[in-house]
């Protein structure tokens, strides 16, 4: 196991010791729900393996998370409504990067949301979370 990945947050979401909002998964990588959404449906795309961030990253990962990433923003444009979508890496902590396991924000915008880049994490509605969710899900 690489170093720090047993106390990564998101290696124990891709573990299954802390839930999630799954919105999809293959061999490589898992997307889910943000719980401190910036809009509403803003997903996280994040390779299995644990890597610390885009410098760390395998290629074959990185490929995996943004067609994953490609596919989520699709659905999101599809099923919510979204008149477009932000991918979003953060690469150290000078870059805004809070969770040392890489990951792409999927962030579906609509016209005239008042989000600002970068937004400040806040609680979201659980249960608006999993509706939505429900109507990503691959």
């Amino acid at each position: 196991m690489p170093a720090g990945s047993e106390t990564c947050l998101f290696c124990k979401i891709v573990a299954g010791e802390v839930p999630a909002t799954l919105v999809g998964e293959d061999a490589r990588t898992i997307a889910f729900m943000d719980i401190n959404p910036a809009t509403r449906g803003h997903a996280l795309v994040v390779p299995r393996a644990h890597a610390t961030d885009l410098l760390d990253i395998a290629v074959e990962d990185l490929q995996a998370c943004a067609l994953a990433a490609k596919g989520l923003a699709a659905r999101m444009k599809a099923r919510l409504g979204a008149d477009g979508v932000n991918l979003i890496n953060s690469c150290g902590a000078a870059a805004w990067q809070t969770i040392f396991h890489f990951h792409v924000h999927v962030v579906p915008r609509y016209v005239g949301d008042p989000l600002e880049l970068p937004w400040v994490p806040a609680p979201g509605d659980m249960d608006e979370i999993a509706a939505t969710g429900a109507l990503l899900r691959g």
